[in-house]
């Protein structure tokens, strides 16, 4: 039983940062790590995945060089640390875990934290 638990979230200026972490329990140090964002009546959108030894990271093109994603195996624990946010980074932010290659299908993911939100103010 995989679990996941975020944290980190919360208000934050346009131009200011935020470092989520997500907390996973079970036997995850082997699976793609991945985060989703869900804005208020949109979609759940794919930010970034990082693969289980961390060597291969992907990144959605708009959160490119300001987003990072990382992973500490030792601590069960991934990070996205975002920088230079944006009004319209506003959302709820989810962790998300699964076996094999990455990916930013949200349907390739069968693992979900509650998700932690975040709103970036002006």
């Amino acid at each position: 039983q995989v679990q996941l638990v975020e944290s980190g979230g919360g208000l934050v200026q346009v131009g200011g940062s935020l470092r989520l972490s997500c907390a996973a329990s079970g036997r995850t140090f082997t699976y793609v790590m991945g985060w989703f964002r869900q804005a208020p009546g949109k979609e759940r959108d794919f930010i970034a995945a990082i693969s289980w030894r961390g060597s291969q990271t992907n990144y959605a093109d708009s959160v490119k060089g300001r987003f990072t994603i990382s992973r500490d195996n030792a601590r069960n624990t991934v990070y996205l640390q975002m920088n230079s946010l944006k009004g319209e980074n506003t959302a709820v932010y989810y962790c998300t875990a699964r076996s094999g290659s990455i990916s930013g299908d949200r349907y390739e993911y069968p693992y979900w934290g509650q998700g932690t939100q975040v709103t970036v103010s002006s």
